[in-house]
């Protein structure tokens, strides 16, 4: 049997990172992020997100980022999900089709091709969406911006619409929470919804190849 894979998605201050953590503790889940979660993918990460490139060309920085989930999945994700682990993932492929396809503009039939090679035609079994309108994640925000954080409001306004966009097509396989409240209330309603979309996904008859 297959672990689950759980992507935890949004904005940038939309605490995302926070609200993972919590979840992973809970379950007693696999905790990994991306870009990261191996050396290689830590590596790749300070490349896109902290090397000033003026010049960073959208799909240079898309391939990146496919190379650091490439390694990931071949040393965390997949490894994990064939002991039969529960993965939850700090961004997943969806955050390349935000960011690059509806933030940058590239085509995102490309984007998902090129997302299900690099990770091995594995995607989320659910996405945890943490919606967060753009202006109040900045607001959040105590730190310095990275390359992709300081990227302007135009372009956090798409990426946001984008993962709107995402999971209205995808209501089964996305879990959308208002992010807007506390730490503590965020993680009511996740744990809620995950007890929810488990105990349901436990109560569908599996169809025979996979029992």
């Amino acid at each position: 049997m297959r672990g689950r894979l759980i992507a935890f998605e949004g904005g940038e201050g939309s605490g995302k990172s926070t609200q993972a953590a919590r979840l992973a503790e809970r379950i007693g889940a696999v905790l990994t992020r991306e870009p990261g979660g191996t050396p290689l993918g830590e590596t790749l990460r300070d490349v896109v997100l902290h090397h000033r490139v003026d010049d960073f060309d959208a799909r240079a920085e898309t391939l990146v980022m496919l190379a650091a989930r490439a390694q990931h999945m071949a040393e965390v994700v997949g490894p994990a999900q064939n002991n039969n682990r529960t993965v939850i993932c700090d961004r997943f492929s969806h955050s390349t089709l935000a960011y690059q396809g509806y933030g940058r503009g590239l085509d995102l039939a490309d984007l998902r091709r090129m997302c299900s090679w690099a990770s091995r035609g594995i995607w989320p079994d659910l996405v945890v969406f943490l919606d967060v309108p753009p202006e109040l994640g900045r607001a959040r925000m105590a730190r310095p911006a990275d390359r992709l954080e300081g990227a302007g409001a135009e372009f956090h306004a798409r990426v946001h619409a984008g993962f709107v966009e995402m999971a209205r097509e995808d209501p089964k396989g996305w879990l959308v929470i208002d992010g807007t409240g506390s730490v503590d209330e965020v993680a009511a309603q996740v744990a809620e919804g995950y007890d929810r979309w488990a105990g349901v996904r436990q109560a569908t008859p599996k169809p025979p190849w996979e029992l």
